[in-house]
Protein backbone atom coordinates (compact mmCIF):
# COMPACT_ATOMS: atom_id res chain seq x y z
CA UNK A 1 0.00 0.00 0.00
CA UNK A 2 1.53 3.26 -1.13
CA UNK A 3 0.25 6.16 1.00
CA UNK A 4 1.40 9.74 0.53
CA UNK A 5 1.06 12.50 3.11
CA UNK A 6 1.21 16.03 1.71
CA UNK A 7 2.37 18.64 4.20
CA UNK A 8 0.73 21.75 2.83
CA UNK A 9 2.67 24.35 4.74
CA UNK A 10 5.30 26.55 3.12
CA UNK A 11 6.96 26.98 6.53
CA UNK A 12 10.05 24.96 7.33
CA UNK A 13 9.20 25.02 11.05
CA UNK A 14 5.80 24.77 12.60
CA UNK A 15 2.97 22.62 13.83
CA UNK A 16 1.61 21.61 10.40
CA UNK A 17 4.93 20.08 9.45
CA UNK A 18 5.12 18.34 12.85
CA UNK A 19 1.62 16.89 12.42
CA UNK A 20 2.27 15.76 8.84
CA UNK A 21 5.56 14.12 9.84
CA UNK A 22 3.86 12.27 12.72
CA UNK A 23 1.05 11.06 10.43
CA UNK A 24 3.57 9.86 7.82
CA UNK A 25 5.54 8.00 10.51
CA UNK A 26 2.43 6.31 11.90
CA UNK A 27 1.25 5.25 8.43
CA UNK A 28 4.75 4.38 7.18
CA UNK A 29 3.89 6.70 4.31
CA UNK A 30 5.83 8.90 1.93
CA UNK A 31 5.89 12.57 2.86
CA UNK A 32 5.71 15.39 0.35
CA UNK A 33 6.84 18.47 2.24
CA UNK A 34 5.89 21.60 0.30
CA UNK A 35 8.37 23.65 2.34
CA UNK A 36 11.14 21.47 0.89
CA UNK A 37 9.77 20.35 -2.48
CA UNK A 38 8.87 23.82 -3.64
CA UNK A 39 6.74 23.92 -6.75
CA UNK A 40 6.56 26.92 -9.07
CA UNK A 41 3.42 29.04 -9.04
CA UNK A 42 1.01 27.17 -11.29
CA UNK A 43 0.39 29.05 -14.55
CA UNK A 44 -1.10 26.29 -16.70
CA UNK A 45 1.67 26.27 -19.30
CA UNK A 46 3.16 23.11 -20.80
CA UNK A 47 6.67 24.29 -19.88
CA UNK A 48 5.94 23.71 -16.20
CA UNK A 49 5.42 20.00 -16.83
CA UNK A 50 9.20 19.72 -17.30
CA UNK A 51 10.07 21.39 -13.98
CA UNK A 52 11.87 18.74 -11.86
CA UNK A 53 9.72 19.32 -8.75
CA UNK A 54 6.51 19.14 -10.81
CA UNK A 55 7.60 15.92 -12.54
CA UNK A 56 8.49 14.33 -9.20
CA UNK A 57 5.21 15.45 -7.61
CA UNK A 58 3.07 14.16 -10.48
CA UNK A 59 4.91 10.82 -10.55
CA UNK A 60 4.46 10.34 -6.81
CA UNK A 61 0.76 11.21 -7.02
CA UNK A 62 0.22 8.79 -9.91
CA UNK A 63 1.85 5.94 -7.95
CA UNK A 64 -0.02 6.65 -4.71
CA UNK A 65 -2.89 4.43 -3.57
CA UNK A 66 -4.18 6.77 -0.84
CA UNK A 67 -3.52 10.32 0.34
CA UNK A 68 -3.47 12.39 3.49
CA UNK A 69 -3.60 16.17 3.09
CA UNK A 70 -2.43 18.32 6.01
CA UNK A 71 -2.87 22.08 5.77
CA UNK A 72 -2.58 25.03 8.09
CA UNK A 73 -5.62 27.25 8.14
CA UNK A 74 -4.74 30.66 6.74
CA UNK A 75 -7.46 33.33 6.57
CA UNK A 76 -10.27 30.78 6.91
CA UNK A 77 -8.97 28.47 4.20
CA UNK A 78 -6.31 25.95 3.26
CA UNK A 79 -2.78 27.11 2.49
CA UNK A 80 -2.01 28.61 -0.89
CA UNK A 81 0.97 26.22 -1.11
CA UNK A 82 -1.30 23.16 -0.96
CA UNK A 83 -3.86 24.62 -3.35
CA UNK A 84 -1.06 25.51 -5.78
CA UNK A 85 0.35 21.97 -5.58
CA UNK A 86 -3.04 20.41 -6.27
CA UNK A 87 -3.39 22.61 -9.38
CA UNK A 88 -0.62 20.55 -11.00
CA UNK A 89 -2.71 17.38 -10.65
CA UNK A 90 -6.05 16.28 -12.03
CA UNK A 91 -8.76 13.73 -11.43
CA UNK A 92 -6.61 10.91 -12.83
CA UNK A 93 -4.30 11.27 -9.82
CA UNK A 94 -7.12 11.01 -7.27
CA UNK A 95 -10.07 9.19 -8.79
CA UNK A 96 -11.40 6.72 -6.24
CA UNK A 97 -8.36 7.08 -3.98
CA UNK A 98 -9.00 7.28 -0.25
CA UNK A 99 -8.06 10.74 1.01
CA UNK A 100 -7.96 11.84 4.65
CA UNK A 101 -7.92 15.51 5.69
CA UNK A 102 -6.22 17.26 8.59
CA UNK A 103 -5.84 20.93 9.38
CA UNK A 104 -3.74 22.79 11.89
CA UNK A 105 -5.05 26.05 13.26
CA UNK A 106 -3.31 28.89 14.98
CA UNK A 107 -6.07 29.16 17.52
CA UNK A 108 -9.33 30.94 17.97
CA UNK A 109 -11.00 29.95 14.72
CA UNK A 110 -10.85 26.19 14.84
CA UNK A 111 -9.35 25.07 11.50
CA UNK A 112 -12.60 23.65 10.15
CA UNK A 113 -12.73 26.03 7.20
CA UNK A 114 -9.47 24.64 5.79
CA UNK A 115 -10.84 21.10 6.04
CA UNK A 116 -14.10 22.14 4.37
CA UNK A 117 -12.23 23.81 1.53
CA UNK A 118 -10.00 20.75 1.04
CA UNK A 119 -13.11 18.56 1.02
CA UNK A 120 -14.63 20.65 -1.81
CA UNK A 121 -11.42 20.56 -3.83
CA UNK A 122 -11.04 16.82 -3.24
CA UNK A 123 -14.52 16.20 -4.61
CA UNK A 124 -13.55 18.24 -7.68
CA UNK A 125 -10.57 15.91 -8.14
CA UNK A 126 -12.74 12.76 -7.75
CA UNK A 127 -10.95 11.74 -4.58
CA UNK A 128 -12.75 9.56 -2.08
CA UNK A 129 -12.72 12.06 0.78
CA UNK A 130 -13.38 10.36 4.10
CA UNK A 131 -16.00 11.77 6.45
CA UNK A 132 -13.56 11.43 9.36
CA UNK A 133 -11.17 14.36 9.78
CA UNK A 134 -9.12 16.03 12.48
CA UNK A 135 -8.15 19.56 13.40
CA UNK A 136 -5.03 20.16 15.47
CA UNK A 137 -5.18 23.13 17.84
CA UNK A 138 -2.12 24.82 19.40
CA UNK A 139 -2.81 23.09 22.73
CA UNK A 140 -2.46 19.68 21.00
CA UNK A 141 1.30 20.20 20.75
CA UNK A 142 4.04 19.97 23.34
CA UNK A 143 7.16 21.98 22.54
CA UNK A 144 9.44 19.18 23.75
CA UNK A 145 7.72 15.97 22.68
CA UNK A 146 5.54 16.97 19.69
CA UNK A 147 1.94 15.81 20.02
CA UNK A 148 0.44 15.47 23.47
CA UNK A 149 -0.70 12.01 24.57
CA UNK A 150 -4.44 12.73 24.29
CA UNK A 151 -3.94 14.20 20.82
CA UNK A 152 -1.93 11.20 19.72
CA UNK A 153 -4.74 8.93 20.94
CA UNK A 154 -7.27 10.90 18.85
CA UNK A 155 -4.93 10.70 15.86
CA UNK A 156 -4.59 6.93 16.27
CA UNK A 157 -8.38 6.62 16.27
CA UNK A 158 -8.70 8.63 13.05
CA UNK A 159 -5.92 6.63 11.39
CA UNK A 160 -7.57 3.34 12.43
CA UNK A 161 -10.71 4.43 10.60
CA UNK A 162 -8.60 5.50 7.60
CA UNK A 163 -7.20 1.95 7.39
CA UNK A 164 -10.74 0.56 7.09
CA UNK A 165 -11.22 2.47 3.82
CA UNK A 166 -7.91 1.56 2.19
CA UNK A 167 -8.06 -0.71 -0.84
CA UNK A 168 -6.97 -4.29 -0.36
CA UNK A 169 -3.69 -5.01 -2.11
CA UNK A 170 -2.09 -8.35 -2.86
Amino acid sequence: MNITVISGTPRKQGRTRQAATKVAEKLQASLIDLSEDQLPLFDGTKQQEHHPAVMKFKKTAAETDAFVWVSPEYHNGMSGALKNALEFLDGSHFKGKTTLLFSVCGGGKGGINAVNQMRTIGRGLYAMILPQQMVFDPEDFDAESGLKKGTEDRLDSVLAEFHQYLPVTN
